[in-house]
């Protein structure tokens, strides 16, 4: 990685918003792959997925789930993890309130279980996808050492298994509002691809609690151009706007319907 793309840059208005960076580089990730699911309260993943299905050369099937516009299933929970075991989707997104450098999740709480410190969502079907879908992508928005830990206090999502384990899925990159990290998996960690505009590669090792590699070919985080920027604020935004008006009207500047919910 070149000196200059080390330095931050100086304070001044990019052009773009960081939800409209995260969304150019998740949908670069998602090249190739022929059906992405996405999951509820997800907006930057489905703006990133529609963004991709918009730009694809290839057929590129998405499903937001509760999405009626969006999914072929009358189930959505039940029905996509029957797609997802029987083969039929590519790429999944998870977050997490943990994440190690081994890429295993946990959507639990933080403290000595079962006594918590803090207690989140749960794990639901995590593992479970996180087994089959060959394509996982974990994204976080905020970069910190309390996210990013050196090991995680529950395990709800292992990122790797023992040899001979039936497991086509698995992690495949992780996003941050800082970076974007690639997954190897026989190596069991994380290697840093691209560091986004205005970081550097100290700010990263400072915000992280896990050690990671850092690839030969580091560069800078792709960034929306203005053809990108106006396919983001107009026909992505008009496609997710019945899911994510407020994230419209926060981010991406489509005002909701006076019919929808804030």
């Amino acid at each position: 990685m070149s000196t200059s793309l080390m330095v931050p840059a100086l304070v001044r208005d990019p052009g773009y918003k960081v939800e409209e960076l995260l969304i150019t580089v998740i949908a670069e990730l998602l090249r190739g792959v022929k059906h992405v699911a996405v999951g509820v309260s997800s907006p930057i993943p489905a703006a990133a997925a529609v963004l991709s299905q918009l730009l694809s050369t290839s057929p590129l099937r998405v499903s937001i789930i509760g999405n009626s516009s969006r999914q072929a299933w009358a189930d959505s929970g039940v029905e996509m993890f029957d797609c997802a075991a029987q083969g039929r989707i590519d790429a999944f997104f998870l977050s997490g309130g943990q994440i190690d450098g081994h890429g295993n999740v946990n959507l639990v709480g933080a403290g000595e279980y079962p006594q918590l410190d803090v207690r989140w969502r749960g794990s639901f079907g995590s593992a479970f996808l996180y087994f089959l879908v060959p394509k996982v992508i974990l994204f976080r928005k905020k970069h910190t050492r309390q996210i990013f830990v050196p090991k995680v206090d529950f395990v709800s999502a292992p990122g790797t298994s023992r040899p001979g384990t039936y497991r086509p899925g698995g992690p495949y990159a992780l996003v941050t509002n800082l970076c974007s990290f690639s997954f190897r998996k026989a190596q069991r960690c994380f290697r840093l691809e691209t560091i986004h505009p205005g970081h550097t590669l100290e700010e990263i090792r400072d915000h992280t609690g896990f050690n990671f590699e850092v690839s030969a070919s580091l560069s800078e985080s792709k960034v929306p151009t203005a053809a990108v920027l106006d396919l983001i604020r107009t026909s992505v935004a008009d496609q997710i706007n019945d899911y994510y008006p407020k994230f419209n009207q926060q981010v991406l500047y489509r005002p909701a319907s006076p019919e929808q919910p804030d």
